[in-house]
């Protein structure tokens, strides 16, 4: 696979059409990404400019994956938690398009997500994937220790109920001070 380039994503026509993409590819590959299908694509541009908008604001990083000029994946740190959990930060939405799945993606998001989770003075990361088809095996490989299952959690995006497993992994150091806005600048250079 030739380079990939992992970096934050802002608000674009073009990265909202291409987020929007992802997303719709991945809930109709049955994708359990809080969607159901058939996902439409002005519903998928609507989450992500939401998303996007929280990114700007400093709640959240959407970072994507370019192979030359193409999206090809996406993970999202959020950061926006009570004020008694600072040293912790939530991965969600890590999809990849299908054509470029079992290429090292997924894994080249995790671990610049983590980087940069690290970097904001984050010590904790939490996530969860579905039972069903999940990547729960990728978080595994990465360090990610499996917390327990919650079962009947939410639908398949094709129907039927899927129980979720919850993620979890140590990072930095605890003495570490939230950098929010100096770790992405540092990030993106």
């Amino acid at each position: 696979m030739s380079s990939i380039e992992i970096r934050p994503l802002v608000r674009s026509f073009e990265t909202l059409r291409a987020l929007a993409e992802i997303l719709v590819e991945t809930v109709a590959a049955g994708g359990s990404v809080s969607f159901m299908h058939p996902l439409p694509l002005d519903a998928a541009i609507a989450f992500w400019d939401d998303s996007l908008a929280a990114a700007a604001r400093g709640e959240r990083v959407v970072l994507g994956a370019f192979e030359g000029d193409d999206l090809i994946g996406t993970v999202t740190l959020l950061l926006s938690l009570p004020p008694n959990q600072p040293h912790r930060a939530e991965i969600a939405k890590l999809m990849t398009r299908t054509s470029h799945r079992g290429r090292g993606v997924a894994t080249r998001l995790m671990l610049a997500v983590e980087e940069l989770a690290v970097r904001c003075g984050r010590t904790l990361l939490v996530l969860d994937t579905a039972e069903d088809g999940g990547a729960a095996a990728l978080y595994a490989k990465l360090g990610f220790i499996l917390a327990g299952e919650i079962p009947d959690y939410a639908l398949k995006p094709h129907g039927g109920l899927t129980g979720t497993l919850l993620f979890w992994k140590r990072i930095g150091s605890a003495g570490q001070t939230p950098i929010i806005a100096n770790a992405l600048k540092d990030f993106a250079q």
